[in-house]
């Protein structure tokens, strides 16, 4: 009688407040690490920084802008729940250590840094990508001194980058040991983004390089400074310049962040 009564009140329970679930049982699939949540976009130059000058009039400050908008662009629309930063969004001016800390505040997992290219040979094209490190060429000095040099246009300059002169070839050297702990993923990514170029739109590419960049000096995570063309060759301005060409550049760095999330992340 009494396991009777037993039943009945079981089998109420059950119509009363449902079956009973399960406990969750442990998965063997832990969570993963090393996710890239935030990605910081820095468009090189601006405001009354034009940086080089295409010989058709073109503003490496202006070009780069529109190539980071546009990358920005195609991150979100690929990873919506992506975070992206930008150090500007306009054309205007932004210090080389500002550029930096606004990747440090935000704790972005990758800073991209995008440029165009100058020389005094007029034929010269192609497209390499930069990590933090030391230079291996006087080519290499001479990209990072001209890119560096936009510091003249700061106020108090020397305290901000504790005496740096950026017309100092010893200094570059000094600055070189920074980002050594990310110099692997830096790498990893430049060199994802150089294949885009050569093997996806058959760009010159002149592949990964090193030097002392004032940009990445202080950032605390993954960066590299991508010089997309040379600006000073009439036909890469041109390219350069079009909406074409921005949304191809932005299309191959937008593909090798897809890759490097895709590793980083296994």
């Amino acid at each position: 009688m009494f396991l009777a009564i037993r039943v009945i009140f079981i089998a109420a329970l059950f119509l009363v407040f449902g079956v009973v679930q399960a406990e969750p049982q442990p998965t063997n699939n832990p969570p993963k690490k090393n996710l890239i949540r935030t990605v910081c976009l820095d468009a090189g130059h601006g405001g009354k920084d034009p940086g080089c000058l295409g010989p058709k009039g073109a503003r490496e400050g202006k070009v780069t802008l529109k190539i980071i908008l546009e990358l920005g662009r195609k991150l979100k629309a690929e990873f919506p729940d992506l975070k992206v930063i930008y150090t500007r969004e306009t054309d205007e001016f932004i210090e080389l250590f500002e550029r930096a800390d606004i990747a440090n505040r935000n704790k972005a997992d990758l800073f991209i840094s995008v440029h165009c290219n100058a020389a005094a040979n007029k034929s010269a094209y192609g497209t390499e990508t930069y990590t933090m490190g030391l230079h291996k060429t006087d080519g290499n000095l001479n990209v990072a001194k001209r890119e560096n040099s936009v510091i003249l246009q700061e106020k108090d300059y020397q305290t901000a980058y504790n005496g740096f002169d950026p017309s100092s070839p010893l200094a570059h050297i000094m600055m070189a040991n920074y980002q050594s702990a990310f110099m692997a993923s830096s790498v990893k990514f430049a060199s994802l983004v150089e294949d885009q170029f050569a093997k996806t739109y058959k760009r010159k590419s002149f592949g990964v390089k090193q030097a002392g960049f004032l940009v990445i000096w202080r950032t605390a995570m993954p960066s590299v400074l991508v010089e997309t063309g040379f600006l000073t060759n009439a036909e890469e301005e041109e390219y350069l310049n079009s909406e074409h060409g921005q949304s191809q550049v932005a299309d191959a760095i937008a593909t090798a962040f897809k890759k490097y999330k895709e590793d980083i992340e296994k």
